[in-house]
């Protein structure tokens, strides 16, 4: 039995990983402020801790830390729900980060685990697929997004601290649970009779179930001290989600959606090379784009959507 710290176990990655620790025995505490996590995210379990409070709160952390004693910690939290709000993705994303990692060396936890957005490659990438020799922040554009600035400042403090560490990469994650990117706006819109309109851009969507198998084999112990990407090495259209979340509802529209173009903090592809990962955790992502479009659906149409989030500038 291991004692497990998750920083935003409420959330949409956090959650999932938190019920399979759980389904393996295994003690987790977690951390998580409600921001952007739902209550109903996490059942009742005799060996799951929930704290309520933000990670930039430098006391709160350490008292987690100090009573429960962890062995491993996967910090999941981030502030991403207001693009514009620079100050708290600062205090959530690099000061909460820095407090979660001055807490776990402290306490000589054995490995920590950092999620990371694809977007600390820029919005304009110099190759594709990206590759984990590609530079941060490459282009005319260099950070693109205050929480994609935020995030890699974290990460970059983990990489300081010396302690190991994998900082995972994503692609875009989606899945039941997942209130944020487009996915769950088209079927919070759909449902409720909004007009909808899609982005000229593509993305490499991993499914939540995926990504979870990675970090599990990497909390026991798979992998080594450094960066890699989790994706599936494929990218879709944002009209090619919106049509698989047209045939996950049984609906048919009277005409086509509107295809706009991106934004200024939008890129058109990311597109991660994740052949490190498949070499060093005998692992490949495997669940078709319409499959895991329906589950998501499924869950929405369970447990409800009231209110979707993006790091991105809204546009009307």
């Amino acid at each position: 039995m291991r004692r497990i710290i998750i920083t935003g176990g409420a959330g949409f990655i956090g959650s999932h990983l938190a019920d399979k620790l759980l389904a393996k025995g295994d003690q987790v505490l977690v951390i998580d402020n409600y921001q952007t996590g739902r209550r109903d995210n996490l059942k009742p379990h005799a060996n799951l801790q929930i704290v309520e409070g933000s990670i930039a709160d430098a006391g709160l952390v350490n008292q987690c830390f100090d009573d429960f004693k962890p062995e491993l910690v996967v910090h999941a939290a981030a502030s991403y729900k207001d693009p514009n709000n620079w100050v708290e993705d600062i205090q959530t994303n690099i000061l909460g980060t820095v407090h979660v990692t001055e807490a776990a060396k402290r306490l000589q936890v054995k490995r920590l685990i950092y999620f990371q957005t694809s977007l600390c490659y820029g919005l304009k990438p110099l190759e594709q697929p990206i590759t984990l020799k590609h530079p941060l922040f490459s282009g005319d554009y260099p950070g693109g997004s205050s929480y994609a600035i935020s995030k890699t400042a974290g990460e970059q403090y983990i990489e300081l601290s010396g302690m190991d560490f994998l900082s995972f990469r994503l692609a875009n994650a989606y899945g039941p649970r997942n209130i944020s990117g487009p996915l769950p706006t088209f079927f919070h819109r759909l449902t409720h009779g909004k007009a909808c309109f899609v982005m000229d851009t593509r993305r490499d969507f991993i499914y939540v179930d995926d990504l979870i198998n990675v970090v599990l084999k990497a909390l026991d112990g798979k992998g080594e001290r450094g960066y890699y990407h989790i994706a599936t090495g494929s990218d879709y259209s944002i009209k090619e989600l919106f049509d698989a979340t047209i045939k996950a509802l049984g609906i048919q529209l009277e005409q086509d959606v509107e295809v706009r173009p991106r934004g200024e903090d939008d890129v058109y592809t990311i597109l991660i090379d994740p052949s490190k990962t498949e070499a060093h955790f005998d692992w490949k992502a495997n669940t078709p784009l319409e499959f895991g479009v329906d589950q998501a659906i499924r869950y929405y149409q369970e447990f409800g959507i009231e209110q979707t989030f993006t790091h991105l500038k809204k546009m009307d």
